[in-house]
């Protein structure tokens, strides 16, 4: 049984009886344990796996605590119960209640949002405040959609002055935005949560208890799916030292409130830390201490061998720091899997990559910008995604927004016509046309709301007809458009052909070889390839792009090497889309952002870049984070390290001629002695 195995305090919470349960578990005090043991305990109590829920934040996570279950059961048992991230969960439960789901991408629906957004004028408003781009507004909108249950309009007002002359056409695009979703059948994360809250409150759910990792880490639409479930036992394991969540809507006063919120319930403290030595440990309480107290707790050391005490390394330019960190690495004799860079921010991690790679050691950098949200991977999958759904109108945006003089209002005017033209079927549309004059809609002009007159006249086919392509797709309709122009065209022909192949493929591996050898994707790739070259003087370095597009047919490659262990299209497009962000390559020195740091541990840890701008980001911290915040990230980085910490800031980066001054969190560390420059540091943390 996996109780045997706990502690006292572990062994206590497993064993909590049935009700609104709060197990305060800190970093290295064995969570992971315990939750399998409290499962343990519900399955030997006679409770079915299937009235077992247990949400977590990676799919990882759960699948690991699932495997451990199965050790000391079975299978069969452990693979009854219900197990997976929130979005997860929510998407296996809709889909086996006949919900039609079409799941995409934030950066997916960023395009179709931009699409509608673009059909606005703001300048007559004549407001002193700039309007929020596109790409900002779907930001804000998808915040406010995890972290209130105010109207839009109210919490925009309260959190951004100014705003109030464009808020009635904010209102007005995310209106047509969620209409166009609705219709095309699109569903985003948060649209799986606000799905799944509707289907129990009316349906039901009927779980003896759910479990919940990370708690400290829910925000008020996840907190709202469980409010929802009403289940009569409630099992919530999480640490409000570690809540460095809420850039996307996480709410610390969620776990904060557990005990207001339910005054029956029972608080559970895990003290005993397995993974850190005494001074890794000692140093992390230090400056976490700075923080409120939320509950009382204190970490106690169960390791008791010698230790190397924290190393603050300094070094006068940024350089040199990383520099000097890939040189200490070549010389360590930790295996490069158990080592690890922290970093607050991206830009640190180019410099420490770049070392790295020029002392020929081996690294993978998780944290950044996924595998799966490359431009050039999420075209591909786009192309791929057409061929199972033609009525996908983001991927057909998405990919029209590379053709030269077509910009994603113009790329949806066309998916719309091909639509009509094909009776409700895009391919449909673009291979066989029923005959019409005019196959586009005109706009409506509204002048409160930004839209203006744009009357679709029909344009001469013949002004195309230099370009030599196939007489039965010059006779196409959606030619007319007019704002079509040659290079426009040639994209749609090459497009034309590429879809007419793919129609004849049914396997994923050779979907996917079609489309990375396609004329359409090659040009995608020789676009990004060369936006990724260009100098600041305007001219394109040839060497970089070479290697941009090196990486680009890296990333083709592995797609082909993940499409090789499907058998169908829409198996393969489902599962990149729901599960990419927690695929990875690569091996080595982990580079890691904080935020992908949490969870894992590692023999040899560097936190690096510890100056004041940059940990803490007070940028950031003053854009809707805090102070505190920043000092639960730098908690959570250096509670990575089992054996040895090395803590580093720079003087300067003589690249920007930016002087630096050291972290406050280095003087609260007891690392440095507090002296004016830290009084000076703690004054601007002040609320």
């Amino acid at each position: 049984m996996p109780l045997s195995r706990l502690n006292k305090e572990q062994l206590e919470a497993a064993k909590a009886p049935y009700g609104h349960n709060l197990i305060i578990a800190s970093a290295g005090t064995g969570k992971t344990s315990t939750i399998v043991g409290r499962i343990g305990y519900l399955l030997s109590s006679g409770v079915d796996p299937e009235e077992i829920l247990l949400l977590t934040f990676t799919n990882k996570a759960a699948a690991e605590m699932v495997d451990r279950v199965a050790g000391y059961f079975s299978k069969d048992v452990a693979g009854r119960i219900e197990a997976g991230t929130f979005h997860a969960v929510s998407y296996r439960w809709l889909k086996k209640s006949g919900a039609k789901i079409n799941l995409k991408q934030p950066g997916e629906l960023k395009v179709l949002f931009r699409s509608i957004y673009d059909k606005r004028q703001f300048h007559h408003l004549g407001a002193e405040a700039q309007p929020f781009s596109a790409n900002f507004l779907y930001d804000i909108y998808s915040l406010f959609q995890n972290s209130t249950r105010e109207p839009f309009d109210v919490w925009l007002s309260k959190r951004h002055e100014g705003q109030e002359p464009f808020v009635d056409i904010y209102l007005d695009i995310v209106r047509e935005f969620e209409q166009t979703k609705e219709e095309f059948g699109f569903v985003d994360f948060n649209d799986l949560l606000i799905m799944m809250s509707r289907y129990v409150e009316r349906e039901g759910a009927f779980f003896k208890e759910v479990l919940i990792d990370e708690y400290q880490d829910t925000n008020i639409l996840q907190g709202s799916m469980i409010d929802a479930m009403d289940p009569p036992s409630l099992f919530c394991v999480g640490d409000y030292d570690q809540s460095i969540y809420a850039f996307n809507g996480a709410n610390i006063n969620i776990i904060g409130s557990f005990t207001k919120k339910y005054p029956d319930a029972r608080v559970f403290t895990l003290t005993k830390n397995y993974r850190s030595t005494a001074p890794i440990l000692q140093m992390a309480n230090r400056v976490i201490e700075h923080n409120e107290r939320l509950y009382p707790k204190r970490l106690e050391v169960v390791r008791d061998e010698a230790a190397q005490m924290p190393r603050l390394l300094i070094f006068d330019n940024l350089m040199q720091q990383y520099e000097a960190i890939a040189k200490s690495i070549r010389l360590s004799t930790t295996p490069h899997a158990e080592i690890a860079v922290i970093f607050r921010n991206n830009a640190s991690a180019d410099g420490i990559e770049a070392m790295l790679k020029e002392a020929s050691i081996a690294c993978r950098r998780k944290g950044g910008r996924s595998f799966f949200d490359a431009k050039e991977v999420k075209a591909a999958l786009d192309l791929a995604t057409l061929t199972v759904n033609p009525k996908d109108m983001m991927a057909f945006i998405h990919i029209f927004e590379y053709a030269k003089g077509i910009g994603s209002a113009t790329a949806k005017e066309l998916f719309e016509g091909l639509v009509e033209l094909g009776s409700g079927d895009m391919l449909e549309g673009l291979f066989n046309p029923k005959p019409m004059t005019n196959p586009f809609k005109a706009r409506t002009t509204n002048y409160q709301l930004g839209l203006f007159d744009n009357p679709m006249q029909i344009g001469s086919v013949s002004r195309f007809s230099h370009l030599g392509l196939e007489e039965s797709f010059m006779a196409h309709p959606i030619l007319k458009h007019p704002a079509l122009n040659s290079d426009g065209v040639s994209f749609l022909y090459h497009f034309y052909k590429l879809m007419k192949s793919l129609k004849k493929i049914s396997k994923p591996i050779s979907t996917m070889r079609t489309i990375l050898t396609s004329r359409v994707y090659i040009y995608i790739a020789e676009q990004l390839s060369t936006r990724r070259a260009v100098m600041k003087n305007g001219e394109i370095d040839s060497g970089k792009k070479e290697e941009a597009m090196e990486r680009i047919k890296r990333k083709g490659a592995l797609l082909l090497q993940l499409a090789h262990a499907y058998t169908e299209n829409e198996k393969f497009i489902n599962a990149m889309v729901l599960g990419g962000r927690e695929l990875s390559e690569g091996e080595g020195v982990n580079l890691l952002t904080v935020h992908a740091s949490k969870g894992l541990e590692f023999d040899e840890v560097y936190v690096v870049d510890l100056m004041d701008g940059r940990f803490p980001n007070r940028k950031l911290a003053g854009k809707g984070g805090s102070i505190d915040e920043e000092r639960r990230l730098f908690y959570v980085a250096v509670t990575r390290a089992k054996n040895r910490l090395y803590l580093s800031y720079a003087k300067y980066d003589s690249f920007k001629d930016i002087t630096f001054f050291p972290s406050q969190f280095l003087y609260e560390a007891g690392l440095l002695k507090k002296d004016r420059t830290y009084e000076m540091l703690k004054a601007l943390s002040a609320p």
